[in-house]
């Protein structure tokens, strides 16, 4: 069974950056696409960014330009750094297979907030 364990989140003023990881156990990690996806309090989860097996990126409009998605194949893992960080970005954030074929993790919350 697939395994996603995500970190990195935290409390962080607006307009500040962080920098969520994502380990995953599975093998041939390297051929699968991968995406991080969050959920607001009392909102839908929802797709953020998505990564192919060669790289190519795409994301929501809401995080263009401030987000960047990327990956290591040697070392299994999955990255998330946002820049200009805003109160509405503030949710639990989960990553997976895009699509989210796996179980999902326990997430790590992020709050922007002064």
């Amino acid at each position: 069974q697939v395994q996603v364990v995500e970190s990195g989140g935290g409390l962080v003023q607006p307009g500040g950056s962080l920098r969520l990881s994502c380990a995953v156990s599975r093998i041939g990690f390297s051929i699968y696409p991968m995406g991080w996806y969050r959920q607001a309090p009392g909102k839908q989860r929802e797709s953020v960014a998505h990564i192919t097996s060669g790289g190519s990126t795409n994301y929501a409009d809401s995080v263009k330009g401030r987000f960047t998605i990327s990956r290591d194949n040697a070392k299994n893992m999955v990255y998330l750094q946002m820049d200009s960080l805003k109160p509405e970005d503030t949710a639990v954030y989960y990553c997976n297979g895009n699509p989210p074929l796996y179980s999902w993790g326990q997430g790590t919350q992020v709050t922007v907030s002064s």
